[in-house]
């Protein structure tokens, strides 16, 4: 069984109340760290589901021109491609913001990922680091970000992301890596349907380490924070 002190789980009954304990969550964890420094780091995630809740954070009242945001990972599409996460980002998330942001995208010109480590690396090395605050979604195999079940994780690299070829997407991806997404000074999961929340409560009980989900807990500096609804 995964250790009960690195997991926090909060249920919640619709998205509307999952979305705003979230967003206070995460405003909270964003002002401690600027009280820290002058400024702070964010990584949020690509999918359908961050549409319902990252509004909600975008809201928020905070000094966004301090706060550095990225992806968890990206689909090697144009970024004007349905596909790109950060074509969702910037639309359902930036575009809500008035103060100038720092946004900082994974997807470059090359045709292979493999080829964009080194500038990609070099566009994530200005964000404060480790992390903030790293949200992330949960797939129904237990994939984080495009970190899939039966890839070994990149132990050893100079880069803080990895190209990804998934097993069954139709796309190519870039995603950082399980070591830099483990080092966040806080990490959020956004966990809906019954179906992830019964895979999470599976590798809770019986954990398999080639599962990312169960990767990144054990090897998380710091407790995770899961939102759930069914």
């Amino acid at each position: 069984m995964l250790a009960d002190d690195m997991i926090e789980r909060r249920s919640y009954e619709s998205m509307h109340a999952l979305a705003a304990a979230f967003a206070d969550f995460a405003a909270s964890i964003l002002r401690n760290a600027l009280m820290r420094n002058n400024t702070a780091s964010l990584v949020v995630p690509g999918g359908q589901t961050p549409r319902n809740y990252l509004p909600a954070l975008s809201r928020q009242t905070l000094p966004w021109e301090n706060i550095y945001i990225t992806l968890s990972d990206e689909r090697w599409v144009e970024i004007q491609a349905d596909a790109s996460n950060e074509r969702l980002v910037r639309n359902c998330f930036l575009k809500e913001m008035a103060e100038k942001t720092h946004f900082i995208g994974l997807k470059t010109m090359h045709s292979h990922p493999s080829q964009a480590l080194a500038t990609v690396h070099e566009r994530l090395s200005q964000l404060p680091w480790p992390f903030s605050l790293t949200v992330l979604g949960l797939g129904e195999d237990g994939h984080i970000a495009s970190l899939f079940p039966g890839a070994a994780p990149n132990q050893v690299t100079q880069y803080l992301c990895q190209a990804v070829e998934p097993p069954i997407a139709p796309s190519l991806r870039i995603s950082l890596t399980l070591q830099a997404l483990a080092r966040s000074r806080h990490i959020a999961l956004v966990v809906t349907g019954i179906a992830k929340r019964q895979l999470l409560d599976q590798l809770i009980k019986n954990p398999d380490p080639s599962i990312p989900f169960v990767q990144l807990v054990q090897q998380s500096q710091s407790p995770i924070t899961i939102f759930e609804m069914d």
